[in-house]
């Protein structure tokens, strides 16, 4: 079974094995964005990436904009069911952006990246990453692997979601319509591709907002 979870941003309650019970052997949980477990290397942060990576399923999460791209980038490239990855330890994985994953026979396009809204504080205290927003070469990479793909896909899994869905949300909650480069992206993708549904993670909501495009925050939501 796949299941599909929003931002945790390293709160060790969102990885606690009662909320994840439900997942058995050989299941895969994919976080959408914002995993914020691999921050600092230090000794506490490696043995609870050894105890995630030792679980009996699958955790593969896409980047967001809170994470410590300058670390992820360190650990190992490797290819997990079709797709590249950074293998942070046993079954825990890092998507790279770009890649199509063959999961219980379903393809699964992901593609991190995102924007922080505290850019200026986090460049004070030196906790930001120009990696945070994907290259020309990284969205063009991710064209090439639609288009192998032939555009069609069964889901896809991105921490930003598509401009239009995001201008929706934002006009919805009164707050000012804020989209960049990376939405507009993911707007062509939206339009260009066949897809089921789209999970996406970085407004820290858990709700169904078109047919087809649902925000997940909290919720652990089984792909059926």
């Amino acid at each position: 079974m796949i299941y599909i979870t929003g931002d945790m941003h390293g709160d060790i309650e969102r990885i606690s094995e009662r909320r994840l019970k439900k997942l058995k052997e050989g299941d895969t949980l994919i976080v959408c964005g914002d995993f914020g477990f691999v921050w600092n290397g230090g000794e506490k942060e490696k043995k609870l990436l050894k105890e995630l990576g030792d679980r009996k399923y699958n955790i593969l999460f896409v980047d967001g904009a809170h994470e410590n791209h300058e670390l992820l980038n360190s650990y190992r490239l490797t290819v997990f069911n079709g797709g590249r990855v950074h293998r942070i330890s046993g079954h825990l994985y890092h998507a790279c952006r770009g890649e199509v994953f063959t999961i219980e026979d379903k393809k699964i396009f992901t593609f991190g990246g995102g924007e922080s809204s505290d850019k200026d504080m986090r460049i004070e205290n030196g906790m930001w990453y120009r990696e945070e927003m994907p290259d020309k070469a990284e969205m063009e990479h991710a064209a090439v692997t639609l288009s192998e793909n032939e555009l069609k896909v069964d889901y896809i899994v991105t921490h930003e979601p598509p401009s239009l869905v995001k201008s929706t949300m934002l006009l919805r909650s009164g707050s000012i319509d804020s989209v960049n480069r990376l939405n507009g992206f993911l707007e062509r993708i939206n339009r260009e591709c066949v897809f089921k549904h789209w999970y996406f993670g970085a407004m820290h909501e858990d709700k169904i907002i078109t047919p087809v495009h649902t925000a997940v925050f909290e919720d652990i939501i089984p792909l059926s």
